[in-house]
Formats: structure tokens, C-alpha cells, sequence
């Protein structure tokens, strides 16, 4: 199949605009220093405690999103269909159990995947580590991951959860904008109020951030949606929003001494 401009090169790059659109929100909200309150992390320790600079993190998504096009467009063309038609596109009703369907294979995927890259040393030390090298999380580090993480959690989750969903190249163009959307969110840093994707998913920037602390390591794999298999598989690790000594917010485990801070209502 020859992609001209297409549903197909939409779905392809209009969730990597999203990307860089919504994660340019959050760097510019990130310059309001009236926000900080809202941080998960004191703005020193972003330089004290990650080992990978913010321009490292730019390349490495951007190579990432170079493997992803490039996946993308051959699927679409291995798939697609020669005849010139218009593909007939689903009802409401349909699309809606599409995402659901997708969400559910994304977030089975990535669990299992994420976890295992967790379980296994030598996964973890020369791969997954490297999306780890930001203990504090930011929102365009939300795909700063080794180029073969990206393939097999992020490409080849998406692609199974396209393809096993049935959506058709129109619906995709939403269900990644708003899975990355979701992803970026998640690593935003930042516990913002009247957020409503925190309303709607337990699943969030708090939840996530617990995971890339040295205490969290082993638990809250869930991503990007849900969290169901870590409470199926007693690796959620439940937390509480506090009040930061000084200034800010903290994402705690409700296991560690919180004697000292005092809880969000």
C-alpha cells in the first residue's frame, strides 16, 4: 500500500506532535515558580540525583520515535488495503470498547514486559536502567527509555493492542494521542490540582513517581492506565500524598515513618 497523507501518517505522527506539544506545557508550567508547591520533588534534586542530562533525554526520544515511524508505516502498509476505498469507520459505541480493549492489552503488555525487565539483572542493569537514570521524573523523559525497551514495551505494545483491538487507522490517531498524552502525564512530576486524568486513573504521577524511587523499585509496574495487575499480583505499593517539609508535595509509601509530614486532604 502506497501512505500518502492519510489516516495512516496521522496516526503515525500525530501522537509524536502530542508528545512534544503537551510535554512543552508542563516545561513551561514548570517555569512558574509559584507551581512549585505542587512538586513532587524539590527542584534541586533533579540535578542532584539524575545522571542523565535534559538534552541526552531529547536525543533519546527522538531516536526512539524514529524506530517508532518506522514500525508504524510498515505495519500500516503490510496491512492496509490496495483497492482506494474509504475505510468505514466504526460507531461511538464500537470505538469506545476498541480503547477499552487497546487499554487492556497495553496495560498487560507493558506489566508483564516492565516487570520482567525488572526481575531479570542483566535486562535491567543494560537496559531498563536507563530509563531509571531519572529518579526525578519530568514530562518529555516519559519515553527516555534503551532503544530496545522502546521497540518492545512502547512499539510492539501499541501494535498489538491496534492490532488485537481492530480499530482501524482513524481511531488509532485518538486512542495514541491520548495514551500519550497519559504517559506524559504520568511523569510530569507535578500532583496538579483539578487534573482529571488523576480523577480518572488511580494510575497517575504520584503512583509512578513511587516506582522510580529506590523503595519502589520492586512495585507499582502498572503502565500507562490502570492497576489492576499490581493489586492482582501484590506488587502495588499504596502511597499518600504529603506536605514536603519546606515546600512542595511528596509522593510516600504509607509503610515508611511519616511522622514528620503532615497529609493532603
Amino acid at each position: 500500500m502506497a501512505i500518502g497523507a492519510s489516516d495512516e501518517l496521522l496516526g503515525t505522527f500525530v501522537p509524536i506532535a502530542v508528545y512534544w506539544l503537551y510535554s512543552g506545557l508542563y516545561l513551561a508550567l514548570d517555569g512558574v515558580e509559584r507551581l512549585d508547591v505542587y512538586r513532587l520533588h524539590p527542584r534541586e534534586e533533579e540535578t542532584a540525583k539524575n545522571i542523565v542530562s535534559r538534552g541526552a533525554v531529547v536525543r533519546g526520544v527522538l531516536m526512539q520515535q524514529v524506530f517508532q515511524v518506522a514500525v508504524s508505516l510498515t505495519l500500516f502498509a503490510v496491512i492496509g488495503d490496495d483497492n482506494g476505498t474509504e475505510q468505514k469507520q466504526p460507531s461511538a459505541l464500537v470505538m469506545l470498547l476498541q480503547f477499552a480493549i487497546a487499554m487492556f492489552v497495553m496495560d498487560t503488555w507493558q506489566y508483564f514486559m516492565h516487570r520482567y525487565m525488572h526481575i531479570n539483572k542483566f535486562l535491567y542493569k543494560h537496559i531498563h536502567s536507563k530509563h531509571h537514570s531519572l529518579v526525578v521524573p519530568y514530562s518529555f523523559g516519559a519515553l527516555y527509555n534503551h532503544p530496545l525497551e522502546g521497540l518492545i514495551l512502547d512499539t510492539i505494545g501499541g501494535a498489538l493492542s491496534f492490532l488485537i483491538s481492530g480499530m482501524t487507522p482513524r481511531t488509532s490517531i485518538l486512542f495514541f494521542s491520548f495514551a500519550t498524552i497519559k504517559t506524559v502525564d504520568d511523569h510530569c512530576g507535578l500532583w496538579l490540582p483539578g487534573n482529571i486524568l488523576h480523577a480518572l486513573f488511580n494510575n497517575n504521577s504520584a503512583y509512578h513517581d513511587i516506582h522510580h524511587q529506590l523503595y519502589g523499585n520492586k512495585y507499582n509496574f502498572s503502565q500507562p492506565f490502570f492497576v489492576m495487575w499490581d493489586k492482582i499480583l501484590g506488587t502495588y505499593m499504596p502511597y499518600s500524598i504529603e506536605l514536603r517539609k519546606g515546600r512542595g508535595l511528596e509522593s510516600r509509601p504509607v509503610k515508611l515513618d511519616i511522622a514528620q509530614s503532615t497529609k493532603v486532604d
